[in-house]
This record gives C-alpha cells, structure tokens and sequence, in this order.
C-alpha cells in the first residue's frame, strides 16, 4: 500500500514525503444497529502551500475524515485505523497528550457552525486569546494585542472593541472571520476548513474563499477544503478528492476533475451543479436515488444501485469493490469501466449536456 501511494498519490516530486499523507484511514463507530463504516479505506496527501478539495454527498464521510485528523473523536466512540501521518509523525498512534499540542499549534480548523463551534459565554478575543497562549509562553496583554492584529487581518472592522463583543453579537459572516481568526493565531502549518461558506450569502462566501486564499499564500499552509459545493472546490482547490460512502471515487488535479472526469459519480455532482459561464437551455440532472446506509454499504461498487453504467461490465459492479487506479498523468479512478469507455461516454453523452 505505501508504495502505491507514493508512485500514485498525486502529491510531491518522487523522494520527498508530502506534509499531510493519510494512509488507507479507516474510521467505524459501533452502534446497535450495526458498525458504520463512515471511512473504509481512504488515502490522500497534502503538501505545503496546496489546497485539496474533498466534496461528495452529506454522509459520504468528508467531516469524519477530518474530525479524525484533528483527533476530535471521543475515547471509545471510534474504531481508527491506518496512517495520518502529519509531517512525518503518525497521529493514529499517537498520544492524546501529543495531538492535543499539534492542534492549534501545527493543525487547526475553521468548522461548519462557528456559533456552535464557539463559547456563548466568552469573548471572541478572550478565546483566541486562550487558543494563543496555549501554545506560546506570552502575557496577556501580549497575547490580547495579538488577537486584535488577527481580528484586524481577516478583515473584523473596528477590532479594536469588537475583541470584547461575544460570538452572538457578531454576524454570520463576521463569525466565519472569528474562526478563522482563532485557527490562524498561531500560523498552523495544515488548515482544514469544514463547509466554511455554508449559509452565508454570495457576497460574503466570495469574500471569506478570497481570505483564506490570501493568508494561505501568507502562512504557505496545507488547506484542505471540505465541501459538498463544487463551486468552492473550482475557486480555491489544486487537486480535488471526491468521496463516496466512505471511500475515494475520483482523485486527481481540479484541472482533471472538472475538464476530464471518469467516475460516473462524479459526472452526476457536475451534472447538478448550475453553470454561469455558458447559456443552459435544459433542467439540471440529478443523481438518481439516495446515498448508501454506511452500515449496509452495497456489495462491489456502493455507487452502482445509483450509476447508470454499472451493467456494462459483466456484473463486477454487483461483486467486486473497484480500488482507486491511475489512468495517467497522476488522476486516480475507482471504477469498472475501461479508461477508453470512461472517456467515451464522458465525450460523447455527458459533456455535451453540461
């Protein structure tokens, strides 16, 4: 598996080891109802200065992905295997004591709901005043001055009084520009954003992608964006990793993706996503049925009760679980159909009706 990945993964030049390299990861919670298998053998690297975009459908597994970076699962709660190996350390077989010193300090994240994700009861600047101590031996009066700078630098006007407001009294997206505040406070080397532009306006959504851009360039951060929007992924991701019940469809550079995608999965996320830039006179085409019960996953593929081309393929579909392979050129697919009919049928029926 490990020499797989570092031949086909895309990620860093042959010989170097990638910042963030996770390892056929692995995440079941036992239930009563049986084990969900919320991520069932997942791989992906990240280096420095890049940005990976994980989309796919609510309950594909993208949240868990990163909730197990981060470390944030309750003792117990969990069944993790595999690698996460974050500049090198493997943060699976790491303490708990050793990845709570990496959060905030080397990791951190910008999470759905900032008014849940924040305390009601505190300040917004007494808590990246908290999150900046932890890991940096400062006063605070030090550290108070530093948490206007970042209120300043994500674009939180008058920062000056607004360190002293509470989360409630800030707006959604001012409270997006908080977040990301806190997670930047001490320059983490990998920046995970979950849905960072959900429920917020247009205006506002454009305004937040250009901020993280903007200090990823600053910080040379890792950024992984996880989203269900492929809009988001199109504006900020270098390579773009789509997820299905729990595993990679498709994985490979956003030129590949969203220019010449194999995975019929993937051709369905294009397919219901409305288009600015050209004159559509037909209705969106959506995928067809529900996303798989992760404790039922279906047998081979778990897309194929939805895909309109599983019969192609002699019944392999029905059967046999397609791994993630390389066509070329670094894009990796997980699917039955030859390379030649994937492009074939991407050239001749789906790209024409996008």
């Amino acid at each position: 598996m490990t020499d797989f990945l570092d031949e086909q993964v895309p990620g860093p030049a042959a010989g170097n080891h990638p910042f963030l390299d996770v390892r056929d990861l692995r995440v079941h919670f036992p239930t009563d109802d049986g084990v969900v298998k919320s991520v069932d053998g997942l791989s992906f690297q990240v280096e420095r200065g890049q940005t990976l975009g994980i989309v796919g459908e609510s309950g594909s597994g993208k949240s868990v992905t990163s909730m197990s970076i981060m470390g944030l699962h309750k003792v117990g709660t969990a069944d993790i295997s595999g690698e996460i190996l974050l500049d090198g350390q493997d943060l699976i077989s790491s303490s708990r004591e050793e990845v709570r010193q990496l959060r905030g300090k080397r990791m951190a994240m910008i999470f759905q709901d900032p008014l849940s994700a924040m305390h009601p009861y505190y300040t917004v600047g007494n808590q990246i005043i908290e999150a900046y101590r932890v890991h940096n031996d400062v006063l605070r009066k030090a550290a108070r001055a530093h948490a206007i700078e970042m209120l300043d630098r994500v674009g939180i006007p008058e920062p000056h009084s607004r360190v002293d407001a509470y989360p409630h009294e800030y707006s959604g997206g001012m409270r997006q520009r908080a977040m990301i505040a806190m997670a930047l406070s001490c320059d983490p080397d990998l920046l995970i954003a979950d849905e960072p532009t959900t429920a917020l306006d247009v205006t506002v959504q454009a305004q937040i992608l250009d901020l993280i851009r903007d200090l990823q360039k600053e910080f040379n951060s890792a950024v992984i964006i996880i989203t269900h929007d492929l809009g988001v992924v199109a504006e900020l991701a270098d390579s773009i990793l789509v997820m299905y019940a729990g595993r990679g469809a498709e994985y490979g550079s956003a030129d590949d993706i969203f220019d010449a995608p194999q995975h019929p999965y993937t051709w369905g996320l294009l397919g219901s996503m409305p288009r600015l830039d050209r004159e559509r006179t037909k209705r969106l085409l959506p995928i067809p049925g529900a996303p798989p019960s992760l404790i039922n996953v279906p047998s081979g593929c778990a897309f194929h009760p939805r895909c309109g081309y599983a019969g192609r393929n002699g019944g392999l579909s029905e059967t046999e679980r397609p791994d993630l392979v390389d066509t070329g050129h670094r894009h990796m697919v997980a699917c039955h159909l030859s390379s030649a009919e994937r492009r074939k049928i991407w050239t001749d029926d789906i790209r024409p009706k996008l």
